[in-house]
């Protein structure tokens, strides 16, 4: 049973109408401007603290680049990106200086998706974990070494693996590596970038487990970047789906895997494996490739593929409106289609 009298959950980040665009330039001396990529148009989400928020869609729909600019390893082109720092002041990230950022840094961290690329080869486990904490004012190489050890036991490797280097660990080793230079800094938020994409199956139940024990622990939130909604199902408390830069939906978990609203979300759901041929794989099947974000369709982003689609959809855009209670949805005849989800 909920708590009736328990404090609502407050956002620890909250992003609105945030947009990146990438120029387009045309000539080798007289550069001219002659469009913009719209890799992130419009974006709005929050995340409470404490949970686990997926951002979902096909390879160029924008949610890397998108969970890029949360950290601001990307400058947005506009928008609002409001951060409730550990001091209780909530501050806007978009319009922040980079020295503005440093002190902030130490509260946001990544794990990127690639285990073998996101790691210095020339640099040992003490260096590659310890440098947060170098960076972060530990000057002290026996503290360093004793809270190193202690990062590398939380996710599951021994101490004794110090002084060697990322060449002598397996996948699953080298992205709990990874996990622990996240950790070192302390963060509040933490933005994985299909952090298991990379890995095999039987290692990434391992990791998924590993940073949901880690989320309990250590009173997590996690931005949760992923195309398989396999994995996304079994760690986010919530689910936002990202079409060509845009969100064409949002809701809990439980709920979108079972109602889904929008053909984009119904038809990622029929291409997700079911070990068992008897049942049937969805009822919206995708056609056709995703269009260019430097040359989008006119109305709804998704009506060339879409099954559904009517006069409507080709020349207006859809409303992004609240559909039932935290479902929300981008989509003409969200009230009226009868999509088929999958088990929760």
């Amino acid at each position: 049973m909920t708590d009736s009298n328990a404090p609502a959950p407050q956002p620890l980040l909250e992003v609105k109408h945030l947009r990146k665009y990438f120029p387009i330039y045309k000539g080798n001396f007289f550069r001219k401007l002659v469009g913009n990529v719209r890799a992130v148009d419009d974006v709005s989400f929050f995340i409470n603290e404490g949970e686990t928020l997926g951002l979902v869609g096909e390879s160029g729909c924008g949610k890397t680049t998108a969970s890029r600019c949360v950290l601001r390893a990307y400058a947005p082109s506009s928008g609002e990106m409001l951060f409730r720092a550990a001091d209780g002041n909530t501050v806007d990230l978009a319009k922040l200086s980079r020295r503005e950022l440093g002190p902030l840094r130490s509260q946001m961290q990544m794990i990127f998706q690639d285990p073998y690329a996101s790691l210095n080869p020339r640099m040992t486990l003490f260096d590659i974990v310890g440098e947060p904490l170098l960076m972060g004012g530990m000057k002290n190489r026996k503290e360093r070494t004793d809270r190193v050890a202690e990062l590398l036991r939380v996710v599951g490797l021994r101490p004794e693996f110090l002084q060697r280097f990322p060449h002598a660990f397996s996948g699953g080793q080298r992205q709990r590596i990874g996990i622990a230079r996240a950790l070192a800094s302390n963060p509040r938020l933490v933005v994985a970038d299909e952090p298991v994409s990379a890995l095999d199956v039987s290692v990434q139940a391992q990791i998924l487990n590993l940073l949901l024990d880690l989320q309990k622990e250590l009173h997590l939130t996690y931005l949760f970047v992923a195309h398989n909604l396999s994995v996304v199902k079994h760690i986010c408390d919530r689910v936002t789906v990202m079409y060509v830069g845009k969100i064409v939906e949002t809701a809990e978990t439980q709920e979108l895997f079972r109602a889904p609203k929008h053909p984009y979300t119904a038809a990622l759901m029929a291409a997700v494996p079911v070990a068992d041929p008897r049942v049937t794989s969805g009822n919206v099947e995708l056609r056709g490739d995703v269009p260019s974000p430097a040359n989008p369709p006119s109305g709804c982003y998704f009506h060339p593929r879409c099954p559904f689609v009517i006069d409507r959809c080709k020349t207006e855009a859809p409303d992004y409106r609240e559909i039932s209670p935290n479902h929300f949805v981008s989509c003409h005849r969200a009230d009226e289609l009868q999509l088929a989800g999958v088990a929760a």
